[in-house]
């Protein structure tokens, strides 16, 4: 009789554990983007909930093909269907439409089980430059509201010649991907700002420089609020 009745207390909490995991409250989280840069602007920018088994990218491991993209014509498509791919380790993956100019602040909302997905991350690329993305990888969702200073990377995947043929944007509106073997240092590091390689190529292509495209980390200000 004590093992029966030991047996059915048991079920009963593990069926009470089932029931309050699956009645878990989706959070619904604003999501505020400063670009802090005095030059540079966003593209489209991909915000994500996830657990901790997603990350877009390591320090020093080549980008994904998806990530590069996105570093090199501010496509975010491709991560996105990546992401969406990936199940219940993601919560919600949504692109903020437009551009982010110098000085200008976008928001939008987005959900995620806390239990679940407890993280959040986004990326955009920085314009004009050859593969410069600002960027949070795997940063916890708050209980109330965070504000995190986002650095810009290079996702070592074109090389930095700064030619406007091959970068995209109003500025430029050259190419967006490069070819695959067109790399640069092959893995992902912190962006180290533009340099001073000339006003033209060989060619007579225009070079920019760093006098007005230049920028020091962080590049952008995040604040993440729970609003629910």
């Amino acid at each position: 009789m004590f093992l029966r009745s030991l047996i059915a207390v048991f079920c009963l909490t593990a069926t009470g554990l089932a029931a309050a995991d699956s009645y878990r409250p989706i959070n619904t989280y604003k999501v505020t983007i400063t670009n802090i840069t005095r030059a540079q602007t966003f593209t489209p920018q991909l915000v994500v909930t996830h657990n901790k088994k997603v990350r877009l990218f390591e320090l020093g491991k080549p980008a994904s093909a998806a990530l590069a993209t996105l570093a090199e014509s501010g496509d975010t498509q491709p991560l996105t269907d990546v992401l969406a791919g990936a199940g219940r380790k993601v919560g919600d993956v949504k692109t903020i439409s437009g551009l982010l100019l110098p000085g200008k602040s976008v928001s939008t909302t987005i959900t995620a089980n806390p239990y679940r997905q407890p993280f959040i991350s986004l990326a955009a690329m920085l314009i004009p430059t050859n593969d410069t993305f600002v960027a949070l990888n795997t940063i916890r969702l708050p209980y109330l509201r965070k504000t995190v200073m986002a650095p810009a990377y290079d996702a070592g995947s074109e090389l930095n010649d700064q030619n406007c043929l091959n970068m995209p944007g109003p500025r430029c509106g050259g190419a967006g991907d490069s070819a695959p073997a067109d790399t640069d240092e092959g893995y992902v590091y912190i962006g180290n700002g533009f340099h001073e390689l000339g006003d033209v190529d060989e060619a007579g292509n225009e070079i920019l420089g760093p006098l007005t495209y230049d920028w020091r980390n962080p590049v952008a200000k995040i604040t993440i609020q729970r609003i629910n």
